[in-house]
């Protein structure tokens, strides 16, 4: 089964950018549709953005469009996503997670396997 280990976070001003990473292993990474979702303290873990396996689909909720892109390397086994503009409201863990079924997925319940997660603290 295929491990994924997020990096990436850490602590930026409003307004600054960061580019997560998600390397995978013990699996061939084109072979799985990914996602990145995030959860903050007290709060449910949402959905960020999804990429289809080939990469040539994806899909961010709306409230980071035009901001966040999720991109993917199968050659290199890793899933990025590039956050511009950040905004204090996006501080939360990030975490990276892969399902064998083809398609784009916002919720976390098709998902077979996820990261430990990265910390992302936007300050103001």
């Amino acid at each position: 089964q295929v491990q994924l280990v997020e990096s990436g976070g850490g602590l930026v001003q409003a307004g600054g950018s960061l580019r997560l990473s998600c390397a995978a292993s013990g699996g061939t990474l084109s072979t799985y549709a990914m996602g990145w979702f995030r959860q903050a303290p007290g709060k449910e873990r949402e959905f960020v953005a999804a990429i289809s396996s080939s990469g040539s689909n994806t899909m961010h909720v709306n409230s980071v469009k035009g901001r966040f892109t999720i991109s993917r390397d199968n050659a290199k086994n890793i899933l990025y996503l590039q956050m511009n503009s950040l905004k204090p409201e996006d501080t939360a863990a990030y975490y990276c997670a892969a399902t064998r079924k083809n398609g784009l997925f916002g919720s976390r319940t098709n998902y077979d396997y996820w990261g430990q997660g990265t910390q992302v603290t936007v300050s103001s």
